[in-house]
């Protein structure tokens, strides 16, 4: 029997459930995927925590997964060709993901890149569209520097290396801690706190043409605004309510825009992901049934690269 897990009400990890369910059989126009790993983010859980619609329970968690067809629905091929029983694929953005099979759209599937493992392929889509269409909206060009406050988080990383592809200069703010992370994917790193704003410009004397805010934090907000003239190349994920304050750039993959956005731009990371110039790092792998632990150490924050759980 097929497990997966739902969350029964809304409210904190208390209403979160494993059930075993098997995945419904597909129509036409749909995929099942054996998930051999399930990728994690923040989303899966914050969506739950804020007040929704009652006739919308259970909520099934997880958005992104890999693993293999099991089962492809009548005259149907997966987004990126083709298509057949055992291939090994990744799907984004989809409903359901913490499971150990789940059917899915088939325009949400893709082929895996052989570059990528199962957790990694999990791994790559939530954070790399939310990276490039961070990159998109701030019209980041080649030989431009730009901050990037966060660089050293899911989709910090994944910003340094798209950055580098479109060849700008990137400061990206860190903990001390994880400077290395942000050299190795191509940024500059700074410490965050007290005198930040100083030590990005003494590392970009040539200005700042964009920033990119991926932690939410009034510091990274306030800086941005100090160095960026422009508060159309300001962009944050998660700092909201600086939105209308102070007439910078949000977005979220529950905005129309960013939703079309971000599932026009997967075929482009696959393929970058397929020739090896994007990468996940993976911090740590959990069996499905200790998703609740998983989520309890990606809530706390600094988890040090991604989590995937493993049916």
């Amino acid at each position: 029997m097929d497990r997966s897990w739902i969350a029964v009400d809304f409210g904190g990890l208390d209403v979160f459930r494993e059930v075993e369910a098997a995945a419904s059989p597909p129509g036409a126009g749909q995929v099942t995927i054996e998930v051999k790993a399930a990728g994690m983010n923040p989303a899966d859980y914050k969506h739950v925590t804020r007040a929704g619609d009652p006739s919308q329970l259970p909520l099934h968690i997880g958005y992104e997964v890999a693993g293999v067809i099991r089962e492809l629905g009548p005259d149907t091929e997966i987004a990126s060709g083709g298509g057949a029983v055992g291939d090994e694929v990744l799907a984004f953005r989809i409903s359901g993901g913490y499971a150990s099979a789940v059917t899915v759209p088939a325009k949400d599937v893709f082929a895996k890149p052989a570059t990528l493992d199962f957790p990694e392929a999990a791994n790559l889509l939530l954070a790399g569209t939310t990276a490039a269409e961070m990159l998109a909206v701030t019209n980041v060009k080649a030989g431009e520097t730009i901050v990037v406050h966060g660089a050293s988080g899911a989709v910090g990383v994944s910003v340094l290396q798209q950055a580098r592809e479109l060849g700008a200069r990137v400061i990206g703010t860190s903990s001390e801690a994880r400077f290395d992370v942000v050299r190795e994917f191509g940024g500059i790193p700074v410490a965050y706190g007290p005198g930040l704003e100083q030590r990005v410009r003494d590392a970009a004397p040539e200005g700042i043409d964009a920033a990119l805010d991926t932690v939410g934090t009034d510091e990274a907000v306030d800086v941005s605004l100090a160095l960026v003239a422009d508060r159309a190349r300001i962009v944050t994920i998660a700092a909201q309510a600086r939105v209308p304050a102070d007439g910078i750039v949000g977005i979220g993959g529950q905005l129309p825009a960013s939703a079309a956005f971000r599932d026009r731009v997967r075929p482009e990371l696959i393929a970058l992901a397929a020739k090896g110039k994007l990468v996940v790092p993976i911090a740590r792998t959990f069996p499905l049934d200790d998703a609740l632990e998983a989520l309890k150490l990606l809530s706390g924050q600094h988890p040090g690269g991604k989590l995937a759980l493993l049916p």
